[in-house]
């Protein structure tokens, strides 16, 4: 913040959070800076119609904006009045996971919308308070410690009351120092978002470079000039005329994971560390959270992984459809959850192995032939055992293997440092908004670069 100028006095804002505010600035409890409406409606939603109505829903809410592409619809004869939101309101996640609760959105639209159920609808005093400034406060590290602090926990969520809400402290400058914060703050976090889109297109470019580099490596050989041959399969194409092409069958045996919920009442058990779809990244394993499960002991060798085991996701969501990793024994014993597959080679290492089922023509594969539904897929033992692996000659997979080490390790070296400018531009932009609606840098003075619009022009 060594570039902004400093308020050149300030008092004491009995708030241990908020520390020193500029002497002409004030605090009010949040109730009394907005008018809090009701809760959202708890009409049933229905399907998108003529005779039905836009409300907001928990998903609707979005980096501070309202995504009307994610609202629900309630019948316009089952939702008052009351409900209908108006340009500067806010509405306000109080009933959610913890982390989510206190995620909040500025309607600033004029298209017709309500509020719905587990939101709570606020209305700022437009006498004291600019909506915009407001929801910049709500963004700040000090009033996200305050929702933590006093969220209320159940299963599988928390929330906080509204009374609750109505006693946190808001920190009020003059309203005209308001818009002039809200303005400074939209333009200069327009550009950190700016580059934040630019390093995360980065990220996305670098992911697929890798993978195009993996999958020429294991699919054509690093020799150019090496004679080529049909593979004999149709989406795949001209493979070198030395290399072997063999279903996974013939190359690894398949051993399937232990269902959960089974009965133990009465019985031995012992319990054990098991990897679940969570756990298996893509080209990694995420061993951070492990779970236990009981067993009965003769079960813990059928289910154990071994060492070299190459693990792969059954399914979910369509990313992670046959994801996998090398098992290093990284724990011992574990064992492993129905919906990962641990693929035991034979004949072909396990890393050979690993990187063509991450190569582009595997997944493809995995794709053409998974079960499909709404946005998951899954893939059977047999049609894994059906994928065509290329194999070329022992020396040969040793040069690609590690020719497409080296490659990765550069990709993510590249990969590592965007995603720390990615961590760093957000922090500048939380300090940053933290600075300004706290009153510890003044802005006052400064002017919007010409062409910028400032937050009257947008709402106009």
């Amino acid at each position: 913040m060594g570039k902004y100028q400093a308020y050149p006095e300030f008092k004491e804002s009995e708030v241990e959070w908020l520390g020193e505010i500029p002497p002409h600035w004030f605090v009010l409890g949040l109730g009394k800076a907005v008018e809090f409406m009701n809760n959202g409606s708890s009409a049933t939603q229905v399907e998108e119609s003529e005779d039905t109505v836009r409300v907001t829903r928990i998903e609707t809410i979005s980096e501070g904006v309202i995504n009307l592409e994610k609202t629900g619809h309630v019948n316009s004869r089952d939702i008052s009045e009351r409900f209908r939101l108006k340009m500067g309101d806010i509405q306000f996640s109080n009933i959610n996971s913890l982390s989510m609760v206190g995620n909040c959105a500025l309607y600033s639209g004029n298209e017709l919308l309500y509020a719905g159920m587990n939101l709570l609808h606020m209305r700022p005093n437009i006498n004291w308070v600019n909506s915009k400034y407001m929801l910049y406060q709500f963004k700040t590290k000090g009033f996200r410690n305050s929702v933590e602090a006093n969220a209320k926990p159940a299963i599988n969520q928390a929330s906080i009351p509204t009374g609750t809400l109505k006693l946190f402290k808001f920190l009020c400058p003059p309203i005209n120092e308001q818009q002039q914060i809200a303005n400074f703050l939209d333009h200069e976090t327009a550009k950190i978002d700016t580059l934040i889109e630019k390093q995360q297109q980065l990220i996305k470019l670098l992911k697929e470079k890798r993978q195009a580099v993996i999958s020429h490596a294991v699919t054509k050989g690093l020799n150019p000039n090496a004679p080529m041959r049909d593979s004999g399969v149709e989406w795949l194409g001209e493979v070198p005329a030395h290399w072997v092409v063999r279903r996974l069958k013939h190359a690894a045996n398949i051993q399937s994971g232990i269902p959960k919920g089974k009965d133990l009442t009465g019985k031995i058990a012992i319990s054990v560390p098991m990897l679940r779809v969570a756990n298996v990244q893509d080209g990694f394993l995420n061993l951070e959270d492990i779970h236990q499960i009981e067993i009965e002991p003769d079960q813990l060798e059928r289910y154990s992984l071994q060492y070299g085991d190459v693990l792969m996701n059954e399914g979910g969501d369509n990313d992670k459809l046959g994801r996998g990793a090398v098992w290093k024994e990284e724990i011992s014993p574990c064992i492993h959850q129905n919906h990962v597959f641990a693929i035991r080679p034979v004949s072909i290492e396990p890393q050979w192995l690993d990187v063509l089922t991450r190569a582009s023509y595997a997944k493809f594969y995995f794709f053409s032939v998974a079960k499909q539904s709404t946005n998951l897929a899954s893939i059977s033992s047999s049609n894994i055992k059906e994928t065509p692996l290329l194999i070329p000659s022992g020396e040969e997979r040793k040069k690609i293997m590690d020719y497409v080490q080296r490659k990765i390790e550069v990709f993510d070296k590249l990969e590592s440092k965007c995603v720390a400018q990615v961590m760093l531009l957000r922090e500048r932009r939380t300090a940053l908004i933290s600075a300004a609606v706290t009153g510890k840098i003044d802005v006052r003075s400064w002017i919007a670069p010409e062409g910028a619009k400032t937050d009257k022009e947008v709402a106009a």
